[in-house]
């Protein structure tokens, strides 16, 4: 088959990528042109996609365009401004890129012949009310955050839209704290462990009791295509969490202490007490639905995750090839 990926440049995308190519699938691209350290650039991916279109999502005229052309039989809506951080900084951008942008790719998938669009949001979008029993996809959205509030918008317009234009080809797919080798993002945690890392200096740690729904980004994906797969062979659509088994140990500080360990030497870290902006103290989410609708499940266990994150990491550091690591890393998760 034939897949889009917006947003094909950044670091889901880029393993998407890799992982259709992988299974013999043609694959197209719609993006902003790649950051100059991204796991696009630094693995040489150009080379994955039959086509690559970079475009500003924020373009209507010329990304609805776009995705008519590629003439792909599956769309994943990938791009967005995903950093908490940067939304404080830049809050009418995030909003014009992940509310308008997603509403520029509805309108792109209603002139398609498209037989599966997935609009991908976050566990964010949910209301934060602290609870540990993770959110279900029927709960409340809400967001405190220029990035969160952008993303639950981004997932009730996409609800609208279905409803108002009878979109039997589109869901929403969301996803908790994604991670993996690749990732250059700033202030994002497992960039900055491994920032830190890397120069023998202790990582500052913001919020080290916050609890996330930790998973590597392969696990991530393959629920993503379980869904796209199965909207085609059985026509089912909705919202759908895609999140690791629920487990309140899964704190920040965990992160950091197995993180160190897989690193190795004198990596450390410590607390950061300066003044930081508003984030959830506890979000978790609950997978009931994909597990037993979709029969997914995720294959990498928390230490799995950490391990295979962190020995990409250090391999690059050591000087291979960013390409054989993904490449080795996809062909071994494809093969569990």
């Amino acid at each position: 088959m034939r897949y889009l990926i917006t947003g094909h440049t950044g670091f889901k995308g880029s393993w998407l990528a890799a992982i259709l190519k992988a299974q013999g699938h043609d694959v197209v691209g719609i993006s902003l042109p790649a950051l100059d350290r991204s796991l696009y650039k630094e693995a040489l991916l150009s080379d994955l996609f039959a086509e690559e279109h970079f475009i500003d999502i924020r373009d209507r005229e010329k990304f609805v365009d776009a995705i008519k052309r590629t003439k792909a039989d599956v769309a994943l809506h990938l791009a967005a401004q995903p950093l908490v951080k940067e939304s404080y900084r830049t809050p009418i951008e995030t909003y014009e890129t992940n509310v308008i942008g997603t509403l520029n790719f509805l309108d792109g998938v209603q002139n398609s012949e498209l037989k599966a669009a997935l609009v991908i949001t976050s566990d964010k979008v949910y209301k934060n009310r602290n609870l540990l029993r993770g959110y279900k996809e029927e709960d409340e959205l809400g967001g405190f955050d220029p990035y969160s509030s952008s993303k639950a918008a981004a997932d009730i317009a996409t609800q609208s839209w279905i409803s108002s234009f009878e979109s039997n080809n589109i869901s929403i797919a969301r996803a908790g704290n994604v991670i993996g080798g690749g990732d250059w993002a700033a202030n994002r945690l497992v960039p900055d462990l491994v920032d830190a890392f890397s120069k023998s200096m202790p990582a500052r740690i913001r919020y080290p009791n916050s609890i996330r729904p930790w998973q590597h980004v392969t696990d991530c994906l393959s629920g993503y295509l379980a869904l796209s797969e199965a909207m085609i062979n059985t026509g089912v659509v909705g919202e759908w969490n895609f999140g690791p088994m629920i487990d309140v140990d899964t704190k920040v500080s965990r992160i950091a202490d197995f993180a160190a360990r897989a690193w190795g030497g004198s990596a450390s870290w410590e607390l950061d007490s300066d003044r930081n902006l508003h984030e959830a103290g506890y979000l978790l989410l609950d997978s009931t639905k994909a597990r037993e609708g979709l029969k997914w499940k995720d294959k990498l266990d928390f230490e799995s995750t950490i391990n295979w994150t962190f020995e990409f990491y250090k391999a690059v550091e050591n000087g291979v090839n960013p390409r054989l690591l993904l490449e080795r890393q996809v062909e071994e998760f494809l093969g569990l």
